[in-house]
């Protein structure tokens, strides 16, 4: 098939490599000319037979609605556009029926896999049309991994990046875990070897993972992460998980729990965690840390009968 592919960056760029060396012909398009088959999105749609494919791989929020928009200017009624990247599913749907009314399909694609998909594939989960899905099938055939899974038609526009947003609401919660696990075992003194406990559960446990065997490989480069900063920033999907949530009143304490961890990894100095101290002083007198730079009196202060 042909396909153009708007956005050649470490995914995009990837992504159309894959399917190049399937067979497809991909005409890719990219702010940077040095990536770009063509100067702009007008000759890469000149450049596709008709009908058209448009994949779009480019940042959730403005640079794909602008792309979406102009593309929906640019293309003709038999044409299908694809939103590769961690868009908000609400956004589908007024894109899907922006374009529809011009007779353009839409399909949004949930992307997982990372820089490892090149080799290993990419587990896709679409939203959209049958007619337009069942037309795009040798491009995600190509796409994802071989074998049975790693693809689903999971419903109309929008299904397809929900999923993905629940898909990676789960990520923070295993991640969050192994996480906790580490920490704990590395602080009991007892574990001589924190790494090879680690490497030891890769076969026979229940927890056994993809994840498992990232965290063992970071482990094996850094044994005790000293070379990276308690810092986690996060992605747009984990926030709207647990939006959803609230929309749906679904619980979701793990998730919602690891999503706030991140929040605090980032705070070299909580707020929230000087008034806990500032009371436990108060009511306790429980000695309290200084700030840097400052003094705490509260540390001197005898404790108040309680």
């Amino acid at each position: 098939m042909h396909i153009g592919m708007v956005g050649l960056g470490r995914m995009g760029g990837n992504m159309a490599e894959r399917l190049r060396r399937g067979g497809h012909t991909v005409v890719g398009y990219d702010r940077d000319p040095s990536l770009s088959d063509v100067s702009g999105l007008q000759e890469l749609v000149e450049r596709l037979p008709a009908p058209r494919a448009v994949w779009v791989m480019l940042p959730a929020g403005e640079p794909t609605r602008q792309t979406v928009h102009s593309l929906g200017e640019l293309l003709e009624p038999g044409d299908v556009v694809i939103d590769g990247g961690n868009s908000n599913y609400r956004d589908d749907q007024e894109h899907g029926a922006r374009l529809a009314a011009k007779g353009i399909g839409f399909i949004d694609c949930g992307v997982s896999g990372g820089v490892w998909g090149l080799e290993n594939g990419y587990a896709l989960m679409v939203g959209g049309e049958e007619e337009h899905v069942r037309r795009l099938m040798p491009i995600f055939e190509t796409l994802k991994p071989a074998g049975e899974y790693g693809f689903v038609h999971a419903g109309k526009v929008g299904a397809g990046h929900f999923v993905k947003m629940v898909h990676n609401g789960i990520e923070y919660g295993m991640m969050q875990a192994f996480a906790e696990g580490y920490e704990l075992i590395a602080a009991s003194g007892l574990v001589k070897d924190v790494p090879e406990t680690f490497r030891s559960w890769k076969e026979g446990t229940v927890i056994r993972s993809w994840l498992l065997d990232l965290l063992v490989r970071a482990l094996e480069d850094d044994p005790g992460l000293e070379g990276i900063r308690g810092y986690a920033q996060d992605s747009g999907e984990g926030r709207w998980t647990v939006q959803a949530a609230v929309d749906h009143a679904v619980p979701l304490p793990v998730i919602t729990a690891a999503l706030y961890a991140r929040f605090a990894s980032r705070q070299d100095d909580s707020p929230a965690m000087r008034v806990v101290a500032a009371l436990r002083n108060q009511f306790g007198g429980h000695a309290v840390e200084s700030a840097k730079g400052a003094d705490s009196p509260g540390a001197d202060v005898a404790p108040p009968a309680v």
